[in-house]
């Protein structure tokens, strides 16, 4: 067999393969369906634990601005919320 004929050949069975894993990621893609975001987090945390990161948990902080506790204040005295809906 001659040099070109063997690459004919191999280019023919590459693109037979090609088109096979074209076909599986479509039905791969057909049957996905919606991942929970409280998986993905899970996922993501358990990889970062694998790779050595440590997690940290942050308690959210609120400002103690004077803006805020003259609001604060004025919310207390009217006697309704600050931010009606």
């Amino acid at each position: 067999m001659s040099q070109e004929a063997e690459l004919a050949d191999l280019v023919q069975a590459l693109s037979a393969r090609v088109k096979g894993l074209e076909f599986e990621i479509k039905r791969l893609d057909t049957k996905t369906k919606h991942v929970p975001q409280e998986h993905l987090v899970a996922i993501a945390a358990a990889v970062a634990a694998y790779l050595g990161e440590k997690g940290t948990g942050r308690q959210p902080r609120f400002p103690a601005s004077p803006v805020w506790s003259a609001n604060t204040r004025r919310a207390q005295h009217a006697h309704h919320p600050l931010y009606a809906r």
